[in-house]
């Protein structure tokens, strides 16, 4: 009778937990996202999270300034436009399918230089929330 109702738990438990798992899931098609025309500089998307990481798409018309996150690492992924990034002591360029790993602390800027805007998909982890960033 106890096995019975603990395989009974642990069953209901599977299905919770793969049901929120089922639902959290984020697809997302990147040239469906519209950027506001009041838009200068740079626009950013959430979209999706957890304690863990954050995933963002960001879009840059021009530039960011040079910065460096004190709590988090950063992956980018170039969805489409070019650029130039500089990372410590190196430059080089983005293009689409370009993908770089920006490690805690590391001061690191971009500039646009293609006809549109640069937009990259940025995870983040652990869990970003914008207070850690520090502009050089």
């Amino acid at each position: 009778m106890i096995n019975f109702r603990i395989k009974k738990i642990f069953l209901l438990l599977v299905v919770v937990c793969s049901s929120q798992l089922l639902f959290s899931q984020v697809v997302l098609q990147p040239d469906t996202l519209k950027v506001p025309d009041t838009v200068s500089n740079i626009w950013n998307q959430r979209i999706s999270g957890d304690s863990l990481s954050s995933g963002f798409i960001i879009v840059i018309k021009n530039e960011v300034k040079a910065h460096k996150h004190l709590y988090h690492s950063e992956h980018i992924s170039v969805i489409e436009g070019t650029g130039i990034m500089k990372m410590g002591n190196k430059s080089f360029e983005l293009k689409p399918g370009t993908v770089v790993f920006i490690p805690k602390g590391t001061v690191h800027w971009v500039k646009t230089t293609s006809k549109i805007p640069l937009k990259v998909l940025s995870v983040q982890s652990p869990y970003f929330d914008g207070k850690d960033r520090v502009m050089e």
